[in-house]
């Protein structure tokens, strides 16, 4: 039985406007313990926004982050999923593009997040990714 991408992704992501501040998407990542937030501008996902961006295209090539806004930093080359997909679908797409989490949209519209870690979750669930990814809620 297929399993869709509905039944495994995070609902109800953070979303933020492009000239937000890097900080206070680090900050909402921390306060809501997670490590991504979409980047959206009206109604329209236009990107997103990892821990990691913040670090390699933020802190890495600035001195000062105090003028640093999401547009800055954001992956706009957006892969996505849309809710009624198959999670094997969307799996291989992620592998093929390389990213571990993508936006779920449908109309354009954020309606949530999925990751490879909500994949091995329920997919291998004795997997190293599943336990590392079942106790992020913990950080």
């Amino acid at each position: 039985m297929a399993q869709y991408v509905r039944d495994l992704m995070t609902a109800n992501p953070v979303t933020l406007a492009p000239d937000t501040p890097v900080r206070q998407a680090a900050q909402a990542m921390r306060d809501q313990g997670i490590g991504d937030v979409l980047v959206v501008d009206g109604d329209q996902v236009r990107g997103i926004v990892t821990d990691r961006d913040i670090v390699v295209r933020g802190l890495a090539d600035r001195e000062d982050l105090s003028g640093c806004s999401l547009a800055d930093v954001c992956s706009d080359d957006l892969v996505t999923a849309t809710p009624d997909e198959d999670v094997d679908t969307a799996v291989t797409r992620m592998r093929e593009k390389a990213v571990r989490r993508i936006p779920v949209v449908e109309g354009g519209r954020a309606v949530g997040v999925f990751s490879l870690g909500d994949a091995a979750i329920e997919q291998d669930s004795l997997s190293g990714l599943a336990d590392i990814s079942a106790a992020r809620s913990n950080t």
